[in-house]
């Protein structure tokens, strides 16, 4: 049996108004720049350790609205195998003692609130041991009203909490004592044998050195008419290029990897190894106290592990992080460390003006198929999702290549910088996959459809499963983040029938030559497609099929021969047409038009976009 810090609590520290986040033996926090990762982790810094570094610019504030105090509350539980269990094993609760162990739903917790305010010019921390864990927010009162009086400092040896910031570097380190390697090396031990016997070698290694050098063995000769100098015979000179006693072995340590000194290595392997030396300063000090039986639970948190290294080792770092003892918090911008993580270990940090939202997976609400869709077809594929602000899901290829475009037209900005990750989803039956995990991190999502009726059906059992709603798709109206064309049309439909015949032309010739009016005349009553008639046969009784034919020698006809023949390089057409109604001073298609509106209403709330 063990622990695991459940929950934080945080009210007015830097961008945190008042939130809540509960956490998993690894917790990997996800989100933009600026969204409150790091803050996370600092809250975390100041409820577990003896220090803190609170300034002015440290409490929360607004327009409105200035905090003048942090409260900081966190929850420990008990856990074995199966998860949180109802008490602490008897070495938890040697460590905590009874004092400071509560009750919350007949179930044992170890719980407490840190408290900074100023005082006299300076910033006072306090800490107060809760005994039982009240709701978030319970009818009209929040956790922080409630007050405790029992003062009592949060700090453990068997609870050491660890801070790995993104800037880390291992010659860094080897200069450094306080640095987790300076303390590995500085804690260096032998047995009085083996300490006698490395010395010798050590001296015999000297020595060989020295009788094999004519420089040096020249130089040590020549120092000693020191002796004769200082008029101190009894006095010798001792040439050491290896250090002479043990205790000095810290002090030329060096580190080679691939035979060369890590001098010569990038900052990615310099980094990396520096989060290698704290696995290693951890496992020693596990062996220590599991020598000594008593408990030990680090907890870790480790900003941007993926600092300075490729793709493929990025993806490697995530198991060597879960193999570490104790509890880890990694905030991240590598989708390949979040997709490497476990669905129920993510969180997204989400800044949405004036407040920050923490999302998570509710998988609990969900299929193993639907588990495996959300990982297979969104986090393995597009796990840059987890740092979007805006995601666009289209019908496919076609959208995916035009919208960036025609967003950057009317928005004067690319879909990049504003946040914003298209993504088709060829055809209309994979939304719900996508729609889920983006409603469960905070992440705003609208949808650009064709306007057939089955595919506008298949989105709103989605999106009636997403609200958990008991409604037949026919009595539901979709909602306003749902943009799609109007008369069954589809996006080459839509643009050919919105004014930009003239481009479509343009493209089409581009595509398939000046002779374009000859190609679609070639095609002029070939086969389009059967389709069945009400008439059944009277041998088999099956619904009798007729041919359709293309029908392109009227005006209507050539139009729907644009359509067809646009539709015939999906990927081939969407950059050279998307380009020239970005060149056009045309308004852009309405139901385009419609979306962006959409997309900037979600970025600037309080702004419309330029006409």
């Amino acid at each position: 049996m063990g622990i695991r810090l459940q929950s934080i609590r945080i009210k007015g520290f830097r961008g945190f108004k008042n939130i809540e986040v509960d956490f998993e033996n690894t917790t990997v926090l996800v989100g933009t720049n600026n969204a409150g990762k790091t803050t996370l982790l600092k809250a975390l810094q100041i409820a577990l350790t003896n220090t803190h570094f609170i300034s002015n610019d440290d409490f929360y504030y607004c327009e409105e609205h200035i905090d003048d105090t942090i409260i900081i509350d966190t929850l420990f539980v008990p856990i074995n195998e199966n998860g949180v269990s109802d008490k602490f094993d008897e070495q938890w609760a040697d460590v905590f003692k009874a004092e400071r162990i509560g009750i919350t739903e007949d179930r044992q917790i170890m719980a407490f609130r840190t408290i900074i305010k100023e005082h006299n010019k300076t910033f006072r921390k306090k800490q107060y041991y809760i005994d039982q864990w009240e709701s978030f927010f319970d009818s009209a009162t929040y956790w922080y009203e409630y007050e405790y009086e029992n003062e009592l400092s949060f700090y453990f040896d068997e609870i050491p909490f660890f801070y790995l910031e993104a800037n880390r570097d291992i010659l860094e380190d080897i200069k450094s004592k306080s640095s987790y390697l300076g303390r590995i090396l500085s804690s260096l031990e032998f047995t009085n044998e083996d300490k006698q016997k490395i010395e010798q070698l050590i001296s015999e290694l000297n020595d060989a050195t020295i009788a094999s050098s004519d420089i040096l063995s020249d130089l040590q000769m020549t120092l000693e008419e020191l002796d004769t100098a200082m008029d101190n015979p009894n006095n010798s000179v001792q040439l050491t290029p290896f250090t002479k006693k043990v205790r000095d072995l810290n002090k030329g340590i060096r580190i080679n990897y691939s035979e060369f000194s890590m001098d010569y290595h990038g900052m990615g392997t310099r980094s990396w190894s520096s989060l290698l030396v704290l696995k290693s300063f951890l496992n020693l000090n596990e062996k220590v106290y599991l020598a000594n039986e008593k408990p030990y639970f680090p907890i870790i948190a480790i900003e941007e592990p993926e600092s300075h290294l490729h793709p493929n080792a990025q993806k490697k770092l995530y198991s060597q992080i879960n193999n570490i003892v104790g509890q880890k918090f990694i905030s991240t911008h590598s989708n390949y460390i979040a997709s490497g993580a476990d669905l129920f270990e993510i969180r997204s940090i989400l800044k949405i003006e004036p407040q920050i939202k923490i999302g998570k997976l509710n998988l609990t609400a969900l299929t193993d198929e639907e588990r495996r869709k959300i990982e297979r077809q969104v986090i393995n594929t597009r796990g840059e999702l987890f740092f979007s602000k805006v995601v666009i899901l289209c019908e496919g290829e076609t959208e995916e290549q035009s919208l960036p475009m025609l967003i950057e037209k009317k928005l004067n900005l690319s879909f990049v910088s504003l946040g914003i990750n298209i993504v088709g989803i060829n055809g209309g039956g994979n939304y719900f996959p996508f729609i889920y995990f983006c409603e469960s991190l905070g992440i705003k999502w609208l949808i650009l459809s064709d306007g057939e009726e089955a595919i506008l059906k298949k989105i709103k059992k989605d999106i009636i499963k997403l609200q958990g709603l008991e409604v037949r798709p026919e009595n539901f109206t979709l909602p306003n983040n749902v943009v799609y064309f109007d008369n069954g049309e589809d996006f080459e439909r839509h643009l050919i029938n919105n004014n930009y015949k003239e481009e479509i032309e343009e493209t089409l010739k581009k595509l398939y030559g000046e002779n374009l009016d000859e190609v679609i005349m070639s095609k002029h009553g070939t086969l389009l497609k059967r389709q069945p008639t009400s008439e059944k046969c009277g041998e088999c009784n099956q619904f009798i099929f007729e041919d359709v034919l293309r029908i392109y020698n009227t005006e209507e006809g050539k139009l729907e021969a644009y359509n067809d023949l646009l539709s015939a390089k999906k990927t081939m057409y969407p950059p050279i047409l998307s380009q020239k109604i970005f060149d056009s001073n045309k308004p852009l298609p309405p139901k385009i038009n419609d979306l962006i509106e959409k997309i900037n209403d979600l970025l600037n709330p309080n702004t419309d976009a330029e006409n």
